[in-house]
């Protein structure tokens, strides 16, 4: 008799399985990237969660590819499209993103969103079971997931609707490749006409993000990585930002973020604020972190990048970081009830 799993059991989500099962690399596509271009060099990039991956795909690369092929990682940051190592796509033959799918296409880059081979299926149907309205009480549900589990969607769709669920899903903008995907700065494709949301994928990263866009939905999180479900709660969230909204109302000197980084950058809404205010001050920077803002002494911050980097590592900051809306507000602009999650749309 099996034994119930209970939420951060991993035995059979994929994570105890070696990363050549784990994930699709995609290594046979790679190399023959490399044999049609006649390529000499090789970048591969991973975001942070997966660059422990890096030397065991360099080792199945380097076994299969030519001996005069260098193969060389990516130690910049990454998490996300947005975020490509731009020095190293100059200097390689071939460029390899992985984890992420194409916020724009490009001869140059190999897109592998890395595929999970989790089993969605046990934890959606614990989700019908527990947190979704049965059919009949309400058939709509809009369905959203991640790059990784992109290859399952349409398995996923067909699965909800056998169950008597009218699915509703859209693609979103150009940021998004797929239908029914979402990022952690853009949440387009949830805009569907339900009440309910259906987040199949790992971590409460994206679903929280969801649920801050779109309040006023119910966001169910089915979490087949971590065997987890839960209802995305907001509340902690949203007093972190009243409170820095708050602590920002005095500040006399701002720092007006703009991010280098190539998917990231806003600068006609970086230039705006700098324009209207004479106590605001553009910076210019790749990385957005709390150590390289001190020395600046600001009194307070407006992010114009990632808005990630406002919501989820804004409490690490000294200074209060805000986005652009929460900076209209903090200086007057608008009402404090006006606040609300700051997206990303659209590419560069």
């Amino acid at each position: 008799m099996s034994q119930e799993r209970t939420e951060g059991d991993l035995r059979n989500t994929g994570l105890s399985l070696k990363h050549d099962r784990e994930w699709d690399y995609e290594i046979d596509r790679i190399v023959e990237a490399v044999e049609e271009r006649d390529a000499e060099t090789v970048g591969l990039q991973f975001p942070e969660g997966l660059k422990r991956r890096g030397p065991a795909v360099t080792d199945d690369l380097r076994e299969t590819l030519p001996d005069d092929v260098q193969v060389m990682m990516s130690g910049q940051p990454c998490y996300g499209a947005c975020d490509l190592d731009t020095y190293m796509m100059r200097r390689t033959d071939v460029f390899v993103h992985f984890g992420h799918s194409p916020m724009k296409e490009s001869d140059k880059i190999i897109y592998v969103p890395l595929f999970s081979n989790v089993d969605v299926f046990p934890m959606m149907e614990r989700a019908t079971e527990e947190k979704l309205a049965s059919p009949d009480e309400d058939p709509d549900v809009g369905l959203v997931t991640t790059a990784q589990h992109m290859n399952k969607f349409d398995e996923m769709r067909s699965w909800l609707e056998e169950r008597g669920y009218e699915v509703h899903v859209r693609k979103g903008d150009d940021r998004l490749t797929h239908e029914g995907q979402v990022l952690g700065c853009n949440y387009a494709s949830a805009d569907v006409d339900a009440d309910q949301i259906l987040y199949v994928g790992g971590g409460k990263f994206h679903p929280l993000g969801l649920a801050m866009e779109h309040p006023e939905k119910k966001v169910v999180i089915a979490d087949p990585v971590n065997n987890a479900l839960t209802i995305a709660d907001t509340e902690q969230f949203m007093k972190q930002r009243y409170a820095s909204v708050h602590k920002a109302m005095d500040a006399e000197q701002w720092g007006v973020i703009f991010c280098t980084k190539i998917g990231q950058g806003r600068w006609e809404k970086a230039q705006e604020i700098v324009e209207n205010n004479d106590d605001a001050y553009l910076i210019t920077m790749d990385e957005v972190t709390p150590d390289r803002l001190t020395n600046f002494g600001m009194d307070a911050y407006v992010n114009t990048g990632c808005p990630r980097i406002t919501t989820d590592d804004g409490p690490q900051f000294k200074k209060p970081m805000l986005t652009p809306g929460e900076y209209e507000i903090a200086i007057g602009e608008k009402p404090l009830d006006s606040l609300e999650f700051d997206t990303f749309h659209g590419t560069w």
